[in-house]
């Protein structure tokens, strides 16, 4: 094999690790950032829902009135 020929495989194959590398890290921080998501999701819906139930206890019943044009 050429000289040439095998500095060009070394690069290559450098290439390819490097490439593996970068993909498991960015798999790594893909997953890292879905359970973020998922986390910060079960908070919001938690904030949603104590909301709405501090709505309903701040309203009382809606009285029965006539409008006001009768």
């Amino acid at each position: 094999m050429s000289a040439d020929l095998e500095n060009r495989l070394t690069a290559l194959e450098e290439l390819a690790a490097h490439q593996a590398k970068t993909i498991e890290d960015l798999s790594d921080e893909l997953a890292r950032q879905y359970q973020v998501t998922n986390r910060l999701t079960r908070q919001v819906e938690a904030i949603a829902q104590r909301f709405l139930s501090l709505e309903e206890q701040s309203h009382g019943p809606v009285p029965v009135t006539k409008p006001p044009h009768y």
